[in-house]
């Protein structure tokens, strides 16, 4: 079993920024990749980034290329979101996702909600 904990969502201005953070727990020797997903009010769950956690190779989402960056510390279990510019349709609950080759299916976090206003 792995824990995910995310850390850092509040309210922020457009144009503003905000860094979200992701502490893993447990038995994390497997972890291989780690992700962040949102999702916003009345719509699906959808991809943001991702990070290799060998590697540290990362993926993001058109939608938040040039403004959002992933990286991560080993040491700490650490995954961390910085985002900028941001805008209000960047306003959604952030989820943490981990996935282990301990376990079939990925892992989860509670989420934490980031509100971007006008």
């Amino acid at each position: 079993q792995v824990q995910l904990v995310e850390s850092g969502g509040g309210l922020v201005q457009a144009g503003g920024s905000l860094t979200l953070s992701c502490a893993a727990s447990g038995h994390t020797s497997g972890i291989y990749r780690m992700a962040w997903h949102r999702q916003a009010p009345g719509k699906d769950r959808v991809f943001v980034g991702a990070i290799t956690w060998g590697g540290g190779s990362t993926t993001m989402a058109n939608s938040v290329k040039g403004r959002f960056t992933i990286s991560r510390d080993i040491a700490k279990n650490t995954m961390v979101l910085q985002m900028s510019t941001l805008k209000p349709e960047d306003t959604a609950i952030y989820y943490c996702k981990c996935e282990s080759t301990l376990s079939a299916s990925p892992y989860w976090g509670q989420g934490t909600q980031v509100t971007v206003s006008p």
